[in-house]
């Protein structure tokens, strides 16, 4: 809040994100907490009561898909006890290894390359939240999330039908030519 030009009334001031001018022109990194989103999301959720294996598939293919859209490094993180890392289409899929927590591992690589380039972590974990805007990243809860791909999804299918030409083909005119 500030003082309205020493009028001694309160407004309230629009923050806006400044990116570094050093990660300026650098890759951009999205970290999503996979099953903090899918228990926030109605339809990851719905889906994960009845087949959680499900759930976290179409949460892979949604982001497969923003990520096309969004052009950074998306890395899906899931607590998984096997510490793998695999690519799934164009994101990186990480299943965290035995006694380590999502939060953890977003914690490490936010710490590792939050100096270098931009980095957004997606949860709505409030101490997540805490801890890597601390780092130098930028926050994301589960639902603001939501909302940028179904802009997403809505501004992809705009494009689409704009690019579309509707022509109107009669069949004496097939015929004749």
């Amino acid at each position: 809040y500030t003082d309205n030009q020493g009028s001694g009334k309160r407004t309230q001031k629009e923050y806006v994100y400044k990116e570094n001018k050093n990660k300026k022109n650098e890759k951009k990194y999205l970290l999503v907490d996979g099953y903090n989103v899918i228990f926030a999301w109605n339809e990851l959720n719905e889906l994960a009561q009845v087949n959680l294996d499900g759930a976290r598939l179409k949460l892979m293919d949604i982001m497969s898909n923003y990520q096309g859209y969004k052009q950074c490094e998306l890395i899906l993180v899931f607590e998984g006890n096997i510490g793998e890392v695999s690519k799934y289409n164009n994101i990186n899929v990480v299943y965290t290894k035995e006694a380590e927590t999502a939060d953890t591992y977003i914690e490490k690589v936010t710490n590792e390359i939050g100096k270098k380039y931009q980095v957004t972590v997606a949860t709505s974990d409030r101490l997540e939240q805490m801890i890597v805007l601390s780092r130098g990243a930028v926050r994301m809860s589960s639902n603001e999330l939501l909302q940028d791909v179904m802009a997403v999804h809505e501004a992809g299918l705009r494009q689409y039908k704009s690019s579309q030409k509707i022509e109107k083909n009669y069949m004496d005119e097939l015929i004749n030519k």
